[in-house]
């Protein structure tokens, strides 16, 4: 349990300093808007929905179906909120606990000594694990991974008892139900069943390539054949399972995600996906340059045969290749023995025979191990072990290092991505233990102390520095904007564009114009970048220019209905009433379809539907305004906030005196949001229209209570106290009012009237003076000399209602 402990310590020092990170890209959408992780979504809609929230039947979907993970997500939530100190402390605890089982199970081929050590601290401290342990969302590879190493023990464990104890088929239970929890915390965990497979058949057998068909026709060793039925059997029910829960039908990504597979040339198809796997294994070895996103150009397409990256894809095969026949040629006359060559076991140069791997002819083929003291250990009685033997390792490596990847190398289907270091972590196992096993063989292949000390100290020089960059790496997952600024080298478009997202959030408004500009140098088709850089120029009253982009954002995804929505807005606002309803009207009929956030799409939809209804509305179609509502409401999504919708449904119906209607939407509006300040303004008008005298003014002084900064709070309220002839009170309103908004016309000119009915004629005077100062046209004028009484049909109407920017 030495080694076990050791390396999971390790595990948990070196990613203690991600307790103190925040939330970081993908973790935005599968955690922070995530519908699923809410109290008051059923939990059950985990089970049907992707990982991301959205439904798995939809064509928009992601199709990642990892329920599991998900709902360690909601535990999370529903323990600490969005308190991300907790999330990544789950992550931190189950990478250590992956390392402990890693561990032991290197220590069952490789034996109780320091090259299983080397083994697990390697694992430990890789680089490559930065992603799925510093980022949240990786919890997802990390989980998958226990329950494959779960079940991978538990399928040695029935290997082991198989015809001597009836407690075997527990241990394919076992293995059974851990690799179909390893699925639904990932897809690639059910590759677990075939490495189980390799195993039972390379190493606990130890058959060659030449002796399995033999061994099936003659019928020999009935019970492996059983086992790898029942392993096939139950793989392919899991497979199918999910394939047919995930609607029959594959994801669907944009060219972005996976440009090779958008590609149109066969060739260039070809020569990226054989490379890719190259680029992964480098990424193993020597993981210098890591990034969170390697989408779009990060890794630019192989696109003729000249190209020099083609002599790595070489490379990369022929060693592949060459290993693969080092594991599963034919035994040889002449084969190593506790560091001794032996000639079909005769030689016993340590004190302990070693069997010969294969007993041919008719006999029952049967599992045996030769002893081994490369482990470090000295080679006793009471130490003795039977341990496999160095090819068959090389051959379980070889397999934990390619089945687990598979899913990743676009064979059966394009995936969504070019790389994801995330993928790596489970194959990472197949590489530390190829690492380990390899320089332990040259380790006893040499003589000289010298180099057999040299062997040593590099392997574990090369886990020091693996350690050191995995606490240089957490640093850059501290929070978003480290980590896209350390992404510029590999990303620059995608690391650009999400650093303007973060740089307007801190408000630093020319910094972020720059990043996206910076983005949109590298790929000026990005329709988020557009989008993102259209509405901070729209906040900054940049309004053509926004236009501008908004247009290049829609010609580049006419699906953007965000960017119809803020096209809109700015028309409406403009007084071009009919090209904003044009807009509205084309955003609402955009459908959701294949779109990959369903959720933010329909918000964005409901959204035009809301503005369409207040142009409507500010026309007097107060009938047409109330059918777009209706739609909007059919067509809102469960995320958006119904509060504004609702309260303009209530002022709907109140403009053609439908009274009823109107405050069971007012009181719809509250009850979705009990601070809604416009529902109080509005309901509060209502029941003072209708008699409720004191219940009106409890909402009136409710609204102040809420936002004492409002000055149409107190202008509301003003005008119901000069409606109860309280006009020292209502003057006292009016002047708060033209305080808090003097810079707002209509509240300053209607607070110069409450003021003038006060008879508080000098009052009066200065804020009609200001109202000319800040509307100096003919109409004020008109309006100023031929002044009616103030009553309630004269004041104008105040907008209560903001209108909202969604973002990318």
């Amino acid at each position: 349990m030495i080694a076990e402990l050791v390396s999971s310590a390790l595990g948990l020092a070196l990613y203690l300093n991600t307790l103190s990170a925040d939330f970081c890209y993908d973790d935005s959408r599968a955690i922070k808007t995530n519908q699923d992780l809410l109290p008051e979504t059923p939990w059950t809609h985990i089970f049907y929905n992707d990982f991301w929230g959205t439904l798995l039947t939809h064509s928009g979907s992601h199709k990642s179906y990892r329920p599991l993970c998900t709902l360690s997500f909601r535990l999370n939530h529903a323990i600490g909120g969005l308190n991300p100190w907790s999330y990544h402390l789950v992550n931190v605890l189950l990478h250590a606990a992956v390392t402990g089982l890693f561990t032991n199970f290197s220590k069952i081929l490789l034996g109780d000594g320091y090259w299983t050590f080397m083994a697990g601290l390697m694992f430990a401290s890789h680089p490559i694990h930065t992603e799925a342990v510093a980022g949240i969302v990786g919890r997802a590879d990390v989980g998958a991974s226990f329950f494959f190493l779960l079940s991978l023990l538990c399928y040695m464990k029935h290997c082991s008892t198989r015809g001597s104890s009836a407690r075997t088929w527990g241990w394919f239970l076992g293995t059974g139900m851990c690799a179909g929890c390893s699925m639904l915390w990932k897809e690639q965990g059910v590759t677990v069943l075939a490495v189980s497979a390799v195993y039972d058949v390379f190493v606990f057998h130890r058959l060659k390539m030449k002796q399995i068909l033999p061994t099936i026709y003659k019928g020999k060793n009935l019970s492996l054949f059983l086992s790898i039925s029942l392993l096939t059997f139950w793989g392919t029910s899991l497979l199918g399972a999910r394939l047919y829960w995930m609607g029959n039908k594959p994801p669907s990504f944009s060219n972005s995600d996976n440009p090779a597979a958008d590609s149109d040339s066969l060739l260039a198809r070809t020569l990226t996906f054989f490379y890719l796997p190259t680029k992964n294994l480098w990424l193993l070895l020597c993981p210098d340059t890591l990034s969170f996103d390697w989408s779009m150009d990060a890794v630019p397409l192989l696109k003729t045969i000249s190209d020099w990256r083609n002599l790595h894809t070489v490379a990369f095969y022929t060693g592949l290749l060459l290993l693969a026949y080092y594991g599963l040629k034919s035994p040889s006359i002449e084969r190593e023995c506790n560091g001794k060559f032996v000639t079909n076991g005769k030689q016993n140069a340590n004190g302990h025979s070693c069997h010969s791997e294969v007993e041919y002819g008719n006999s029952e083929i049967k599992p045996s191990f030769a002893s081994k003291v490369e482990n470090g250990i000295r080679n006793n009685a009471s130490q003795r072990t039977q341990l496999p033997s160095t090819e068959n390792i090389v051959v379980l490596s070889l397999s934990l290092l390619i089945i687990p990847f598979v899913p990743a190398t676009n064979l059966f289907f394009y995936v969504g991505f070019v790389i994801a270091e995330r993928v790596l972590y489970i194959p990472s196992m197949g590489f530390c233990l190829l690492i380990t096993v390899g320089a332990r063989a040259l380790y006893v292949k040499v003589q000289k102390r010298f180099l057999k000390s040299l062997i040593f100290y590099a392997t574990a020089a090369l886990i020091v520095f693996y350690g050191l960059k995995t606490a240089v790496r957490n640093g850059d997952w501290q929070n978003e904007e480290m980590l896209y600024r350390s992404g510029i080298k590999v990303n620059p478009a995608k690391a650009w564009g999400n650093l303007g997202n973060v740089l307007k959030s801190q408000s630093k408004i020319s910094e972020a114009e720059s990043a996206y500009r910076n983005a949109l140098y590298y790929r000026s088709n990005m329709a988020d970048m557009l989008y993102n850089l259209g509405l901070l120029l729209q906040e900054n009253s940049r309004f053509a220019e926004a236009l501008h982009y908004y247009k290049l954002a829609i010609g580049s995804r006419p699906t953007l209905a965000s960017a119809y929505l803020n096209t809109g807005i700015i028309l409406m606002n403009q007084g071009k009433t009919e090209e904003a309803r044009r807009t509205f009207l084309k955003c609402s009929e955009i459908p959701d379809e294949n779109l990959k956030d369903p959720h933010a799409h329909k918000s964005s939809v409901t959204s035009c539907l809301y503005n369409l209804g207040k142009l409507y509305h500010e026309q007097g179609h107060y009938e047409d305004a109330l059918s777009v509502y209706k739609e909007a409401i059919q067509k809102m999504p469960r995320q958006f906030a119904p509060q504004s919708l609702y309260n303009m449904m209530g002022e709907a119906y109140m403009r053609l005196s439908m009274l009823p209607e109107a405050e069971h939407w007012y009181m719809e509006s509250l009850r979705s949001k009990t601070d809604h300040i416009p529902a109080h303004l509005t309901y509060g008008k209502l029941l003072a229209l209708t008699g409720r005298k004191s219940e009106a003014e409890k909402f009136f002084l409710k609204a102040i209570e809420l936002d004492p900064t409002k000055g149409n709070c107190y202008m509301h309220y003003g005008q119901f106290l000069l409606e109860e002839a309280r006009l020292i009170e209502a003057a006292e309103m009016a002047k708060k009012a033209a305080e808090l908004d003097s810079t707002e016309f209509d509240v300053v000119f209607n607070a110069a009237h409450m003021l003038r009915q006060a008879s508080l004629n000098e009052a009066a005077e200065k804020y009609y003076d200001l109202a000319a100062r800040l509307r100096p046209n003919k109409a004020f004028f008109e309006s100023f000399f031929h002044m009616p009484e103030l009553g309630s049909s004269t004041i104008k109407t105040i907008k209560v209602n903001s209108l909202s920017y969604p973002p990318a």
